[in-house]
C-alpha cells in the first residue's frame, strides 16, 4: 500500500514538473445534441479532451454531492476528491433528464472547475424524486428492468460520460426493494462498468441497519457481488430519523454509525470484497424535532453561532435541531479510517459552513493525516 503511494507521488510529481495537465433535458444517444424544449444545444460547442487519469485507489477520498441548482463556483474543491453533481433522472423508458438548461450549465462549469483543481467530476443517476413526480423508484426499477431500456439507459450514460468530459458515474436507486430489482440491478451495473472502460463508478446505497433497533434493514435489498463492478460504495449513513417513530435524534449518531460500519465490513470481508471500496457517508444539515418544519444546513447553524460547531444540537427560533458537528465529524472518520474504509462522503456540499468550522476541510484534514500516517 505504501508503495502505491509513493508510486502516485512521484507520478503527480513527473506531471507537476513537466507541465502536464447534466427537469426537462433528454440526452438521446442516436442524436448528437442535447435537446432542451426548443432550444436544442449543438455539439459542435467545445470539444473536450479526456484528462489523463491519475490513478488514486490507495489514497482516502472526501467525495462530495452538489445539487444542480448550486453555484459551481462556491464548491471548496480543494477539500474534495470527488465532485458528484446530482441528479439525472432515468425514465422508465431509459432516457435521461436534467433539470433545464441551467443545470447543464450548471454541470459544466463544475466538470470544468473540478478539473482545474485536479478533482474528479461525476454525475449522480436517480435520486429520492423524481423532476417528472413522486419518488423516482418506479422509473429507475422499470428502466433496468426490461433489456431494451436498460441498454438504452446504459448507452445514454456512456455517451453523455464521454460527450461532458465526465470522470465517472454515480448509481442512486433509491433502493432496491425486492430480489428482482437487485437482480436487475447487478445487471445494469455490470453492463454500465463494461461501457464506461476507465471512467469510475460508484453506487449510493441504503445504510441497511436500523437506527433504533441496530438490526439489518430487510427492506432494501442489494446483492453483494453487485459491488464487485464499483469502484466506491457511498453508504447514506444518515435520516435514521425515519426508522420506527420520527425521532430528529436519529438523524445520524455516532452509536449508530458503529453498527453501520460494522454491518458493512463484515459484509465485504464475508464475500472477499474490498473495505476500500466502502465510503462513510455524513449529513451536512439538521433534522428539526418537529417534522412539520424544514431542515437547516450545516451552514446556517454555524452562521447563527461559529459555537454551534462544537455541539451536535441547536434550538434555532424555538426549535431543536440535531445535526453532526466538528468533534463528531471526526471521530466518524477516524472510525471509518479505522476499519479500512476508503474515505467519507457528505450530503451534500452546499451545506457545509465556510471557513475554519467547515466540516469538508474536517474531514480533509483527518483523510490528511492519515495518508502521512500511512507514508511514514
Amino acid at each position: 500500500m505504501l508503495k502505491k503511494r509513493n508510486l502516485l507521488l512521484a507520478l503527480v510529481l513527473v506531471m507537476t514538473f513537466t507541465g502536464g495537465f447534466i427537469s426537462g433535458n433528454f440526452f438521446s444517444n442516436n442524436d448528437s445534441k442535447i435537446v432542451t424544449g426548443k432550444n436544442p444545444i449543438s455539439d459542435k460547442s467545445k470539444v473536450h479532451k479526456e484528462i489523463p487519469i491519475v490513478e488514486n485507489e490507495d489514497s482516502n477520498v472526501l467525495i462530495g454531492y452538489v445539487q444542480d441548482f448550486r453555484d459551481p463556483y462556491q464548491v471548496d474543491y480543494e477539500s474534495l476528491t470527488h465532485i458528484i453533481f446530482s441528479f439525472a433522472h432515468p425514465t422508465a423508458s431509459g432516457d435521461l433528464l436534467l433539470n433545464g438548461d441551467s443545470a447543464i450549465a450548471n454541470l459544466r462549469t463544475l466538470v470544468s472547475e473540478a478539473h482545474k483543481h485536479d478533482k474528479k467530476a461525476m454525475l449522480a443517476i436517480g435520486g429520492w424524486f423524481h423532476i417528472n413526480g413522486g419518488e423516482s423508484y418506479e422509473y429507475f426499477k422499470n428502466a433496468i428492468s426490461n433489456p431494451d431500456s436498460r441498454d438504452k439507459l446504459v448507452n445514454e450514460i456512456t455517451t453523455l460520460t464521454q460527450r461532458e468530459n465526465l470522470d465517472g458515474i454515480d448509481i442512486d436507486f433509491e433502493h432496491p426493494r425486492t430480489q428482482s430489482d437487485a437482480e436487475n440491478l447487478t445487471i445494469f451495473m455490470k453492463e454500465l462498468r463494461n461501457q464506461l472502460q476507465n471512467k469510475e463508478l460508484s453506487i449510493a446505497v441504503n445504510a441497511k441497519v436500523h437506527s433504533v433497533a441496530g438490526t439489518e434493514i430487510n427492506n432494501v435489498i442489494y446483492h453483494p457481488n453487485m459491488f464487485q463492478y464499483v469502484d466506491y460504495v457511498n453508504i447514506m449513513a444518515y435520516d435514521g430519523q425515519w426508522d420506527g417513530e420520527y425521532n430528529a435524534a436519529n438523524l445520524s449518531p455516532f452509536p449508530h454509525n458503529q453498527n453501520i460500519v460494522r454491518y458493512w465490513t463484515t459484509l465485504f470481508d464475508d464475500h472477499g470484497l474490498s473495505r476500500e471500496k466502502l465510503v462513510l457517508g455524513v449529513p451536512l444539515y439538521a433534522q428539526p424535532e418537529n417534522p412539520e418544519i424544514k431542515q437547516v444546513s450545516y451552514g446556517a447553524i454555524i452562521d447563527n453561532s461559529p459555537e454551534n460547531a462544537k455541539s451536535d444540537t441547536v434550538v434555532l427560533n424555538g426549535t431543536t435541531y440535531h445535526y453532526n458537528g466538528v468533534e463528531t465529524v471526526q471521530k466518524k472518520t477516524k472510525l471509518a479510517l479505522d476499519n479500512g474504509f476508503g474515505g467519507m462522503m457528505l450530503w451534500e456540499a452546499g451545506h457545509d459552513a465556510d471557513g475554519a468550522y467547515s466540516l469538508s476541510g474536517t474531514i480533509s484534514d483527518v483523510l490528511t493525516q492519515e495518508n502521512l500516517l500511512v507514508q511514514n
